[in-house]
């Protein structure tokens, strides 16, 4: 039996293939289209091809994550909120606070030793607690890829505070300092800790204490400018999954094998 998880976030899909003993036999992450269901059929579609198996062999399929009911194949839809955190546990059982920055949303969400939510807080408000945050001010502002962002960071001396709690002000913030001739790295290193300062006041407005161990999903965890802003602010090591992206979506994988 096959067992399929569909992880459909604001800008990319996710597909995660278990077996019965819960080993992953494939996998796929690909750029969502306008159209959120077909994004999710692809996904499945690509996650089965690298994995050799035909869609009939799967028993039961869950999704989940933002666009989770757009799609009609699928045998039930699960909160992204559960999944993140079963597919969390299930890599790192020490796991005690995650920390998932998306695209378009962030979570803080507090567990207990069986892996089970204790709280949460999440922001799918305002883009400036979120990746989308950093993509505007990087590509529209300072002409900095995404991907440039991490290391580029990691090279400021004196980093600077953008105290602006708004995309668009902060933006106004960065063109002043580019008009004083601040380096772009101290500005990049900037926008980090802000962001980081966003999420995490974030989780403690809901009384999240942040306790060890501290799990950074999502996206914006391939960013290591944003690991060590965290790391920084919360004084702590935080872990970072092999494959950041997939943790809802492996939830969701344990979760059809659990329900078929």
């Amino acid at each position: 039996m096959v067992y399929a998880g569909i992880d459909i976030g604001s800008t990319t899909s996710k597909v995660v293939l278990l077996n019965e003993d819960e080993i992953i036999l494939a996998y796929s992450i690909i750029r969502n289209s306008y159209n959120l269901a077909e994004s999710g059929r692809e996904a499945l579609k690509i996650a089965l091809s690298k994995g050799g198996l035909p869609q009939n062999e799967i028993s039961h399929i869950i999704s989940t994550g933002y666009g989770r009911r757009t799609i009609k194949f699928q045998d039930e839809s699960e909160p992204e909120i559960i999944c993140h955190a079963k597919g969390t546990f299930k890599i790192i059982p020490t796991c005690r606070t995650i920390i998932d920055i998306g695209g378009q949303d962030s979570k803080v969400i507090e567990l207990d030793e069986r892996g089970l939510v204790k709280k949460f807080q999440m922001n799918d408000k305002c883009a400036a607690g979120t990746g989308r945050y950093l993509d505007k001010l990087a590509e529209d502002i300072l002409q900095v890829g995404i991907e440039q962002l991490g290391e580029k960071s990691l090279k400021s001396d004196n980093p600077l505070v953008i105290s602006a709690q708004c995309t668009v002000f902060a933006e106004s913030e960065i063109i002043s300092y580019l008009s004083q001739g601040k380096a772009t790295e101290d500005i990049i290193a900037g926008m980090h800790n802000s962001l980081a300062k966003r999420v995490i006041d974030m989780g403690k407005s809901g009384f999240i204490k942040f306790k060890k161990d501290t799990v950074f999903s999502g996206g914006v965890a391939m960013n290591i400018g944003m690991v060590t802003a965290l790391e920084h602010l919360l004084n702590q090591k935080v872990i970072i999954p092999k494959e950041p992206q997939l943790t809802a979506a492996l939830g969701a994988a344990l979760m059809a094998k659990k329900k078929s």
